[in-house]
C-alpha cells in the first residue's frame, strides 16, 4: 500500500516535470515542491532588538552588580541560541573589545587625572608641567581611589553596551537581516552588512592561520607569528572582496527600475520631510515648551518617513526566496528586552541611588532587587529558542 502510493506520487511528479510536446522548454506545467517555512529559525531583527534593548538598559545604570548581571544574561543567551557560522563566533572579540575599553578608560584617569575630587590617596605619580594654555589638563600627579572606581564604574558601562552588540552580531545572521529591509534600504542595509561580517571573517580567518601553523611546529604567537599570519588574512581579505564585487555586480546591484518623477519627487518630500519630523519631535520631547507638540509631531515624522521609505522601494524591485516571518517567539523576545530597558529606566528615575552608586564619599554598591529581577528576564530567549541552524 505504501509502495504503491509512493510510485504513484512520484509517477505524478515526474508527469509534471516532463511536460508533453510541443511545450515551451522555458515554462512547467505545476510545481511539485514548494519551499517549507524556516521552523525554530528566529527573525534576525528581533536579536538586535533584544541586543540594543539591553545596552539601552546598561546606559541607565552604573551598578557594577547589575552590569555583570546584564553581561552575564548576553552571554548566557549567546552560548545557548547562537549557531555554528563565522560569524557567530565574533561574541569573545567583543568582549575582549569591552575589556580593553575598560583598561583605557582606568589609565586614561590615572596618567590624566580625573574631575573626580578624593580624599584616599592610592599612588602619586610625577607630575609633568604643563604649559598655561593646557590648564585643566595634567599628566601624572595625585590618583585617588574615588577617580578610579568612578572610572572603573564608567568604563564598564561602555563595555556592557560594546558587548551587547556583539551578543546581536554573534545571534542575527546578516545575510537574513538584509532580506528583510526594505528596497529602499537596501543598499545601505548591504554597506552595513559587509562592515559587521568583516571582524567575524577576519577572526575565523586568523584563527584558521593559527591552528594550522601550530599544527605544523611553528609559532602563532607573539610579533612574528603575528606578521607571518596577517599577509595570507589580507589576502583572503582581498579575495573575498574581489569575490563579493563580482557576485553584487552579476545580482544587478546598483540597478533600479524606471519610475514616474511625481513619485521620485513625492518620495523625497516625504523622507526629508519625514527626518525632519523625527528630529523637531525629538527636540520637543526634550525640551519643556515642547512637550506639548513633541509627540504628536515625531509620529507624524514617523509616519511620512515610513510612508517615503515605502515609495523608494519601487526604485529597487526585489523579490524575497522564503522571507523571514516576524512570529511568536520574536515578538517574546523583543518584548523580554524592551521590558528589561523601560523597567531600568523606571527604576533609575525612581531610585536613583541603587542604579548609580556613590563614588564621593566611597560606597560599596548593592545589588537592587527589582532592577535584577527585571534584567533575568533578558533570559527568555534562552528558553524559547533552539539553537539557530548554521
Amino acid at each position: 500500500m505504501g509502495e504503491g502510493s509512493v510510485g504513484s506520487g512520484a509517477k505524478g511528479c515526474a508527469e509534471a516535470a516532463a511536460p508533453s510536446w510541443p511545450v515551451a522548454p522555458t515554462r512547467r506545467s505545476r510545481t511539485c515542491h514548494s519551499p517549507a517555512p524556516l521552523d525554530g529559525v528566529v527573525h534576525p531583527g528581533a536579536w538586535w532588538v533584544w541586543a540594543l534593548s539591553l545596552g539601552v538598559a546598561a546606559s541607565r545604570t552604573t551598578n557594577p552588580l547589575l552590569l555583570a548581571l546584564l553581561i552575564a544574561t548576553s552571554a548566557y543567551v549567546v552560548a545557548t541560541c547562537r549557531s555554528n557560522a563565522p560569524w557567530a563566533r565574533s561574541y569573545a572579540a567583543f568582549v575582549k573589545l569591552g575589556l580593553s575599553v575598560l583598561a583605557i578608560r582606568v589609565f586614561f584617569a590615572v596618567a590624566l587625572g580625573s574631575p573626580i575630587p578624593g580624599t584616599h590617596t592610592v599612588v602619586t605619580l610625577p607630575e609633568v608641567p604643563l604649559p598655561d594654555w593646557a590648564q585643566g589638563i595634567r599628566l601624572g600627579g595625585t590618583v585617588t581611589a574615588e577617580a578610579l572606581v568612578f572610572a572603573l564604574y564608567d568604563g564598564l558601562k561602555l563595555a556592557t553596551l560594546l558587548i551587547c552588540v556583539g551578543a546581536a552580531n554573534a545571534l542575527a545572521n546578516p545575510a537574513r537581516l538584509l532580506k528583510s529591509l526594505p528596497g529602499a534600504l537596501y543598499e545601505m542595509g548591504v554597506a552595513v552588512v559587509v562592515a559587521l561580517t568583516f571582524a567575524p571573517n577576519l577572526i575565523a580567518d586568523v584563527q584558521r592561520l593559527r591552528a594550522a601553523r601550530r599544527l605544523r611546529g611553528r609559532p602563532d604567537r607573539g610579533v612574528r607569528g603575528l606578521l607571518q599570519v596577517g599577509l595570507p588574512v589580507l589576502e583572503g581579505a582581498l579575495e573575498r572582496s574581489v569575490a563579493l564585487a563580482a557576485a553584487m555586480d552579476a545580482r544587478g546591484y546598483g540597478r533600479t527600475a524606471q519610475v514616474p518623477a511625481a513619485v521620485r519627487r513625492t518620495t523625497t518630500a516625504l523622507t526629508l520631510g519625514g527626518l525632519l519630523g523625527v528630529c523637531a519631535g525629538t527636540y520637543g520631547l526634550l525640551t519643556a515648551q515642547g512637550a506639548t507638540y513633541g509627540l504628536p509631531v515625531l509620529l507624524a515624522g514617523l509616519a511620512a518617513a515610513l510612508a517615503g521609505l515605502w515609495l523608494g522601494g519601487r526604485r529597487t524591485p526585489r523579490t524575497r526566496y522564503r522571507p523571514d516571518p516576524w512570529g511568536a517567539r520574536a515578538w517574546l523576545i523583543t518584548t523580554s528586552g524592551i521590558t528589561v530597558a523601560a523597567l531600568l529606566t523606571l527604576s533609575a528615575s525612581r531610585d536613583p541611588a541603587s542604579l548609580h552608586p556613590g563614588v564621593v564619599p566611597l560606597t560599596t554598591p548593592t545589588l537592587p532587587l527589582w532592577p535584577a529581577a527585571a534584567v533575568l528576564l533578558g533570559l527568555l530567549p534562552a528558553l524559547l529558542t533552539p539553537k539557530e541552524p548554521s
